[in-house]
């Protein structure tokens, strides 16, 4: 990624992230999850996010399911 962007691409990105907050913040959270798992998180930590996943999965579902109906 060494490549510089261009004026064009500089503004068309900036004008993206205005436009899509929301989608940006996802992503960028998402990013960052991912990245504490893969290169920091402990044993600990990973049994307690497996708990965590379970939990919001469990909720999603039954989310899901509830709207369903």
């Amino acid at each position: 990624m060494g490549e510089k962007l261009s004026e064009a691409r500089i503004k068309a990105n900036k004008k993206w992230d205005e436009k899509n907050k929301e989608r940006k913040k996802y992503i960028v959270k998402r990013s960052t999850a991912k990245g504490f798992i893969r290169d920091y998180a402990t044993d600990n930590d990973l049994a307690e996010l497996l708990t965590l996943i379970s939990d919001r999965h469990n909720f999603l579902h039954k989310k899901i399911k509830d709207n369903n109906k």
